[in-house]
């Protein structure tokens, strides 16, 4: 299919503001080994012809590359216009989605990839979404041999590949892993753009139809290896970090479920219980943090609460999120690191016998996290599938990035483009 299509990586809504960072990641992709001879085949879509011109041209002057203005394709589609994505899927080996919220604007774009055989890529950190798209195509994708892998972004490769870097760490068998997100930034603090805190606040509001879609599935519990896990209180302190943490709200947990089920079910692994949380600071933070989460529940209960938290996302989120989005001082200034502490039996220890008796810190960090360290993953995970068919699993399908690349070498590229995976503390017995 690669060398069949007119483009090998197509970015859709490339001039929204987190595609015009994927365009850029692109670019600088194509300079890698990867591509090294016959080039990097590559275009943008959107609806809007001379905004996908404004970013390219943005991109060349940014990357000193003015080729980009002439070598990239242009592609003019609109997600509410099926027979435009038909075209567009039917040029591109692999599209790169960045049309969100995806609850809105995810599935006509599967749908085409699908029905064209186009492989596809998202960001999305919406479980109702991946797992709507999971429920309703994965038959037919198998059928294509098309995959479908969503959550490729901040949510949730750190979370999903860090489960199973710390896994592959271990001589042994890995039961357990918790994970504490740590989120640095500058002098000038952080901002997301509001297309994220949209998200959040849809999703909240529809949690009732995510718990009926899971019913669905009709899933067995996973079984429990080693001792199980317990869950964090709502709000407690991290001795290692020093720090306040809370369970992370986002879908690293349901997105390493998933991909815990399908290593297990599919693969015969050993399920790996997980837990996330992300540390909040000190006891100000706590208290501000817990004053700002009643208040964003209480608004998303009712249509005018949830209008009221879309029209103003900077008042209601302190400044965390607006709808211009975090300027370049903020994204060079901000960071993350993830930090994985996980337990399990030593080579030769049954794990039904006893309590666990090794245990291992891992760490996966990088840039900011939203516009930097998401098109990293994103990027890598297309480059992936285009570079190592042979590695990806035997039939197409809807995947999380776990269950797609856990026999690639993706761990290895990300290394390369700048999100770092490592040992911190080897297993101790």
């Amino acid at each position: 299919m690669a060398t069949e299509r007119q483009y090998q990586l197509v970015i859709l809504g490339a001039s929204g503001f987190t595609g015009q960072f994927v365009v850029e990641e692109v670019a600088r992709s194509a300079d890698s080994e990867d591509f090294r001879g016959p080039g990097l085949r590559w275009a943008v879509a959107g609806r809007n012809k001379k905004k996908l011109e404004e970013v390219l041209q943005n991109a060349a002057q940014r990357l000193s590359k003015p080729q980009l203005k002439t070598d990239v394709g242009i592609i003019i589609c609109d997600v509410s216009d099926p027979p435009s994505l038909a075209e567009m899927c039917k040029k591109a080996s692999v599209v790169l989605d960045c049309v969100g919220p995806y609850r809105f604007y995810g599935e006509p774009v599967v749908k085409a990839c699908v029905e064209n055989g186009a492989h596809f890529v998202d960001i999305s950190g919406e479980p109702q979404y991946l797992e709507g798209m999971q429920l309703k195509y994965n038959s037919q994708a198998a059928e294509k041999g098309v995959y479908i892998v969503g959550s490729s972004g901040f949510d949730s490769i750190p979370a999903d590949l860090g489960v199973l870097f710390t896994r592959n760490s271990l001589k042994g068998t890995l039961t357990a892993v918790e994970s504490i997100l740590s989120l640095q930034s500058g002098p000038k603090g952080t901002c997301i753009h509001d297309g994220t805190w949209q998200s959040a606040i849809h999703g909240i509001a529809d949690q009732g139809n995510l718990r009926k879609l899971r019913k669905q599935f009709a899933y067995k519990p996973l079984p429990v290896v080693g001792r199980k896990i317990k869950r964090r209180g709502a709000v407690f302190y991290s001795n290692e970090l020093k720090e306040y943490a809370i369970p992370f709200l986002g879908a690293d947990s349901a997105v390493v479920r998933r991909t815990q089920r399908y290593l297990h079910e599919t693969l015969q692994e050993s399920p790996v219980q997980y837990a996330a949380y992300v540390a909040v600071g000190g006891i100000t933070s706590v208290i501000k943090l817990m004053f700002a989460g009643i208040l964003f529940l209480l608004f998303t209960k009712f249509s005018c609460g949830r209008n009221l938290l879309i029209k103003f996302p900077k008042l209601f989120s302190f400044g965390y999120f607006s709808k211009e989005g975090p300027t370049q001082e903020q994204m060079d200034g901000a960071s993350f690191t993830m930090t994985f502490f996980g337990e399990g039996y030593s080579q030769g220890h049954n794990p039904q016998d006893g309590n666990p008796n090794v245990k291992i810190c891992t760490q996966v960090s990088g840039p900011e996290v939203a516009y930097v360290a998401t098109p990293i993953a994103m990027v890598q995970a297309g480059v992936t599938i285009l570079k190592e068919p042979g590695l990806l699993p035997k039939s197409g399908g809807v995947y999380t990035p776990g269950a797609a690349f856990s026999k690639t070498n993706l761990i290895e590229r990300l290394n390369k483009a700048g999100l770092h995976f490592s040992v911190i503390s080897k297993p101790e017995v």
